[in-house]
This record gives C-alpha cells, structure tokens and sequence, in this order.
C-alpha cells in the first residue's frame, strides 16, 4: 500500500466524527494543540510549540508520511458540527510488511472528560483492522500519563509493559507504557 487512504466515507459514531484536516482548522489545531496538558505529553521537543511548527507538519510533513504509506493524520471532529475541530488522531509507524501499525490521538481542553478520546480510538481500531488490514495495533504513552491508559484499557488495548527510554522527549528520553490490540482480541470485534 503505497500511499493511505482517507476513510471514505469519514468516521463516524454519531457523535465523534473523524475526517481529513482542512486548511480552515488551522486556527483551532493550533490552539487545541497548544493547550498545556498537550504540551506536556504530546510535543516531545525542549523548544516551545509555534504556530510554524504546525505550519511545517501540517503542510508537507503529514501529507508526505501519508503518501510514502507511514502515517495518516485526522481531525477529531463534533459530529453535529464538522467545522468544530475537538482534536487530532493518526495512524503512524505503519508498517505493512509487519502489519503493525501506532495509534495517537490528541484532544484539545474543551473536549476532554466526555469520552471522545474512548470514540476515537475506536473508530480508528476498526478502520485499521478492516480497511488496512494492520494485524496488531499499538499505543503507548507517557507512564505519568494516566488519562491515556485509562482510554486504552476502556478501549480494550492490553498493557504488555514498559519502554525505558523510549524515545527522545523534551531533551532527554521518555519511557512509555506500550498497550497493544489483535484483531482477533474480543475488544475489536
């Protein structure tokens, strides 16, 4: 699969709707993702998040990794309103000769506490199970991060342990609570 689709038609539950970032959520993306408890666990740079960064990753870098088959990256949207942006999601690390792939998700302040983060992951849980054809799905977060682990659980991921020193983050390194979901585990189904 050289290159991602975009799920059509969108993702939908009802209530969470999932679609391809358009150049009008550029406001809301940003400041979404600019809120302090994104910052903390999401941007793993020492330097602080601008609106260039955005910039850079939501023009060329997103849609680049999506062509080369790496990476897809959706705008978490309110359903009743498609223009109203309550955060983001992806599909990353894809790797199709292993069939594994990343789930990430992000919800700005406004959307948080009402289980659209839960939503989300389901959604792109069946997406990729079905439509990519991805044989394990992954999720890892901060071990500080108990908001996320609380979603992969509710959304049936098993935890299978800790990274130590993952991956770079804010001039050190992170360790990460690595989840994971089969498609053959009762949760997807």
């Amino acid at each position: 699969m050289p290159e991602l689709p975009f799920p059509d038609p969108e993702l939908t539950d009802g209530v969470v709707t999932l679609r391809a970032w358009r150049p009008s959520d550029h406001a809301q993306r940003f400041a979404g993702f600019s809120d302090p408890l994104c910052q903390r666990f999401s941007w793993g740079s020492s330097e602080p998040f601008t609106e260039q960064h955005q910039l850079s990753w939501a023009g060329e870098e997103e849609e680049a990794a999506r062509k080369r088959g790496e990476a897809i990256g959706l705008a978490i949207v309110d359903t009743s309103d498609r223009g109203r942006v309550w955060g983001g999601a992806s599909i990353y690390d894809f790797t199709v000769a292993e069939g594994r792939a990343r789930v990430g998700y992000w919800l700005a302040g406004h959307a948080r506490g009402r289980g659209n983060a839960t939503r989300t992951v389901g959604l792109l849980v069946r997406w990729a199970f079905t439509e990519l054809a991805v044989a394990r799905l992954e999720l890892t977060c901060g071990p500080d991060n108990r908001a996320s682990q609380r979603v992969a659980e509710r959304s049936g991921f098993t935890r299978e342990g800790l990274l130590r020193a993952h991956l770079p983050f804010k001039g050190g390194r992170r360790d990460s609570v690595l989840f994971s979901l089969l498609p053959t585990d009762p949760a997807s189904r």
